[in-house]
């Protein structure tokens, strides 16, 4: 399945691209579908933000997301970059003071916020102090009637938006008028783009071995991440109470049963198990191939006295080939995780110590026998590579027996 975004450029005054309004869209012929707005703006941050980045599909431009009431009154837009994204408030936002709250807390905290479709209706008077970006739709007022506005908006330092441009006339009296950016069909339609669309138990997986790679296990937020998945909740604690690395009496709390498996090895555990279940119970070579180079590489590590928190080595084969399995470029994929800087240069350009484990894992893989000897004597130390090998295959067909 893919997941579909359009994209429509924002343009400065001298027709340089600003940023870009992102739109959700359900297929490929370009129009809105027919859901809510909470679910459209969820959707495009699920399938576009979390899994590469709303700064993949901008080019590194400011991306204007609409939010509707219930995700800005659930402090929805706070899992996303400030720098990176302008929170648009719908026309049809109740201006409640529950909602003034929230856009006072979002620009305390760099957010920056633009009124959608502005209206012009005092009411939204008290939020201009925390307002960047007022857009205001060209077609719906006369320009008298905007100039009546702008003088009342005066002395706040908005940046005013001219949305539905549609003539080069429109545009040249719209500079004079003192806005700042553009956008509309004079410029460009809305931009249809696509890519491979995660499940939402597929992004919680994601999110789990993006938190198994981090120096600290944050124990409330995995937590968190497995409360929205009960089947994953489930399989977790099985894994868990089976484990060697797990207390001999029962657990009954999932936080608990992690902590006694200790951090090194809970990371190992999490960022397989969510790998062991990225292809919903299809076996998949790419997926066995990932398991194996990850305990291979940690077998080595070991035998070179390697092992670290985070399991670097561990990681490093498991992150060989994921980008593969998710249909996505490697390069964008690491971009948004948080792995230690050797193991991301092990992997793009197979560099440092952890780079010359994968080496020697994957010209082992190949039977280029005359490599892996080479490799084996500049690292030295490594033993038996074909008994590593067997322990590796056994225990990577073991995992996903139990998933």
């Amino acid at each position: 399945m893919y997941g579909y975004v359009a994209r429509q450029p924002i343009f400065s005054a001298d027709k340089t691209v600003y940023g870009y309004e992102l739109l959700f869209r359900d297929g490929e012929l370009n129009s809105f579908p027919n859901i809510d707005a909470d679910e459209a703006t969820s959707k495009l941050l699920m399938q576009h933000h979390l899994l590469m980045g709303v700064e993949s599909i901008t080019d590194n431009k400011p991306a204007f997301i609409n939010f509707s009431a219930d995700t800005l009154l659930h402090r929805f837009p706070t899992s996303i970059n400030p720098a990176s994204t302008v929170i648009e408030i719908l026309e049809t936002v109740p201006a409640t003071p529950e909602l003034l709250a929230v856009c006072e807390s979002l620009h305390s905290q760099g957010y920056k916020l633009a009124l959608d479709d502005h209206d012009f209706d005092p009411k939204w008077d008290q939020f201009l102090p925390y307002i960047t970006y007022v857009k205001i739709d060209v077609l719906q007022f006369n320009i008298l009637q905007i100039s009546r506005y702008l003088r009342r908006i005066a002395d706040y330092p908005l940046v005013l938006l001219a949305e539905k441009v549609e003539t080069a006339e429109q545009f040249e009296k719209l500079k004079m008028m003192g806005f700042h950016l553009f956008q509309g069909y004079l410029f460009a339609r809305p931009e249809m783009l696509k890519q491979k669309q995660l499940s939402s138990s597929k992004a919680n997986l994601l999110a789990l071995i993006t938190e198994a790679s981090k120096i600290e296990l944050d124990f409330e937020l995995l937590a968190g991440i497995c409360q929205r998945d009960v089947g994953l909740s489930y399989k977790l604690m099985r894994f868990v109470n089976n484990s060697q690395f797990a207390a001999r009496q029962p657990i009954s709390s999932l936080k608990l049963a992690m902590v006694s498996m200790g951090e090194p090895e809970l990371k190992k555990f999490i960022a397989l198990l969510a790998l062991a279940n990225l292809a919903d119970g299809v076996q998949d070579d790419r997926l066995t191939l990932a398991l194996v180079r990850a305990r291979f590489c940690d077998l080595l590590a070991v035998q070179k006295r390697l092992s670290s928190n985070p399991p670097s080595a561990f990681l490093t084969g498991l992150f060989s080939n994921v980008h593969e399995i998710i249909e996505q470029p490697q390069q964008f994929m690491l971009e948004q995780l948080p792995l230690q800087t050797e193991i991301k240069q092990a992997l793009l350009a197979q560099s440092g110590l952890l780079g010359k484990i994968l080496q020697l894992t994957l010209a082992f893989e190949r039977g280029d026998w005359e490599r892996t000897i080479s490799l084996e004597q500049q690292i030295s130390g490594i033993a038996e590579l074909a008994d590593v090998y067997q322990d590796a295959v056994r225990w990577a067909d073991n995992i996903l027996t139990q998933s």
